[in-house]
């Protein structure tokens, strides 16, 4: 009887992790919209579908709910997994949501390893990236990118799209206003993985500042633009200098990194 049971155990086991595979793959690949194929809307590029430049995040979809590509997908699933599977305490935030998809990965996660223990914090403006305040950082004198209205995502769009999921509820927090009002001082006592996606020196600096010393040990923090913006790279250099934090930096693709806390 208890080999027969054994059996029935297994293979549920087996079957729950195939239809979890499953979903989070479906998952992933409607977030990216790879599936309907939306093509490039932003003015800085041409208005087409190219698949290989949509895996990679190089575009900015017109009706996805992720433009971070599916490798950055892949690796905040891999730290979000992890931390579930080592039981490193914290919740997740990303500074920097846009449409609000990698959360929707997250708190999709959370919720088929039926965790309930952790929150998905995103923390974002909902109106863009500030101006740049080139007196208190002047790197970013030379990155204004508030003058792109298709950075502006709405706090009510981003949570209608948590709805179309079935993911907006209780475990699910919006911390809404600017990087340095926001992350300073909220409610949140430790993070398992600090996701940050904000462009600037001035949002990637406030978020380290506001968030790092949260971050539990063995927890992940990933920069999205550590590739793509000389101001945001210096942030991250310069913040690691001065803590003194000697982790090697990981690169997920052309423009992601992140590293863990030891």
């Amino acid at each position: 009887m208890k080999e027969a049971n054994s059996a029935v155990d297994e293979q549920s086991s087996g079957s729950h992790d195939r239809n979890y595979s499953l979903y989070i793959e479906l998952l992933k690949k409607v977030l990216v919209n790879s599936i309907y194929c939306d093509p490039h809307t932003a003015s800085w590029g041409e208005a087409i579908y190219a698949e290989g430049v949509r895996l990679e995040g190089r575009d900015c979809p017109r009706d996805a709910h992720t433009m971070v590509g599916r490798k950055r997908l892949d690796n905040f699933q891999y730290c979000i997994e992890t931390v579930i599977k080592e039981n490193i305490p914290g919740d997740i935030l990303e500074a920097g949501v846009w449409r609000g998809g990698c959360c929707i990965l997250a708190r999709a996660l959370l919720k088929a390893h039926g965790d309930t223990s952790r929150r998905v914090y995103l923390a974002d403006s909902f109106m863009g990236l500030p101006k740049p305040d080139s007196a208190n950082y002047p790197l970013d004198s030379s990155l204004d990118l508030s003058i792109y209205p298709e950075l502006a995502v709405s706090l009510s769009e981003v949570q209608n799209n948590f709805a179309k999921y079935d993911l907006l509820d209780n475990q699910v927090s919006f911390l809404k206003g600017w990087f340095k009002d926001t992350l300073q001082t909220n409610e949140i006592e430790k993070l398992a993985v600090l996701r940050l996606d904000g462009d600037l020196y001035e949002s990637t600096i406030q978020a380290l500042d506001g968030l790092y010393h949260k971050l539990s040990r063995g927890g992940f923090v990933i920069i999205d633009d550590y590739g793509a913006f000389e101001q945001c790279r210096m942030a991250v250099h310069q913040f690691r200098e001065n803590r003194q934090i000697t982790t090697p930096i990981v690169q997920i693709d052309w423009t992601g990194a992140y590293w863990r806390k030891e």
